[in-house]
């Protein structure tokens, strides 16, 4: 064993726990607790730090810990970015950033359900408390390690997605996520690689497989005939790998590929589907299809 790895076996590992209020948070942090950390919920960001060397010097040697912070404290959540600085300029500790995101409709429709006020609307429209969060948290989010967007996710896939990614036997696997979806949807706000193929023939004009998706073999069958289909396979193949030892070698824990077509039920899907097979063979790698409406057999 390197010194460099056996350095980075006895450091502290902390996850932050950010994003955007409604998000699923609280969710995340009670999967956090399930999976062995010490939690921490609302700390002022000045704490963190001497908080994090007591828990180090301690007898109980605290070697996970995940921290909250949001908006709750909001007249101390300018000082995060800082903290975060001094915190990876420090020895002992091992940061990741975990960024909750979802579209601004979801967060709206989450508010009215739950009758809360989000914490920067002083009282107005949701949606204007919204809009200032997402842009105090732009630079923050643009270092998150981690982004999950929880849109389309239940409590249950969000924690699935946590403890595939932070569970000790998973630690330090990195994980290429290809997902499809229809542009009528609009684009995931999650995803590292968008592409768009939206040129290639569409089934959907084709009677018989106008009701099918991308998960059926004559769907597939018939986009991956098409020589436009060949050519940018054969094209995405040879980008991807330049590309993805080049993400994983600048320490992103997680890719996430989508393919986009115009409702995301029969190119983007049997594309997503292509490449999380053929990918799979040297990454861990999943494959989620976030627009489809009929999953037949």
């Amino acid at each position: 064993m390197t010194e460099q790895m056996k350095n980075k076996r006895e450091n502290m590992e902390l996850v932050v726990i950010t994003g955007m209020s409604g998000a699923g948070k609280t969710v995340a942090v009670q999967s956090f607790e399930d999976l062995g950390y010490y939690c921490i919920d609302n700390l002022p960001p000045e704490l963190l730090l001497t908080f994090l060397k007591l828990l180090a010097a301690s007898d109980r040697k605290q070697k996970r810990v995940a921290a909250v912070m949001d908006m709750r404290g909001r007249e101390y959540f300018d000082s995060l970015t800082g903290t975060l600085d001094q915190i990876e300029a420090a020895d002992g500790f091992d940061l990741q950033v975990l960024f909750l995101d979802a579209d601004d409709s979801t967060l709206v429709k989450r508010y009215k359900e739950t009758r809360r006020k989000h914490p920067l609307s002083h009282g107005g429209l949701v949606s204007d408390g919204i809009r200032k969060e997402r842009e105090m948290l732009s630079e923050l989010k643009g270092r998150a390690r981690y982004l999950f967007n929880t849109s389309q996710l239940l409590p249950r896939e969000l924690r699935e997605k946590i403890v595939e990614s932070f569970s000790e036997s998973e630690k330090g696997t990195f994980t290429v996520n290809v997902m499809s979806f229809g542009y009528k949807h609009g684009i995931p706000i999650d995803a590292d690689i968008a592409l768009d193929v939206r040129f290639l023939p569409n089934p959907y004009y084709i009677e018989e497989l106008k009701p099918l998706t991308g998960l059926q073999s004559e769907v597939y069958e018939y986009v991956m005939k098409q020589n436009d289909t060949k050519e940018l396979i054969a094209k995405l193949e040879d980008l991807f790998r330049f590309l993805i030892p080049r993400y994983k070698e600048e320490g992103k824990a997680q890719l996430v590929i989508a393919f986009g077509c115009t409702g995301g039920q029969h190119r983007s899907v049997s594309l997503a589907e292509y490449f999380a097979e053929k990918l799979s063979g040297e990454y861990k790698t999943s494959v989620t299809h976030r627009d489809i409406k009929h999953r037949k057999g």
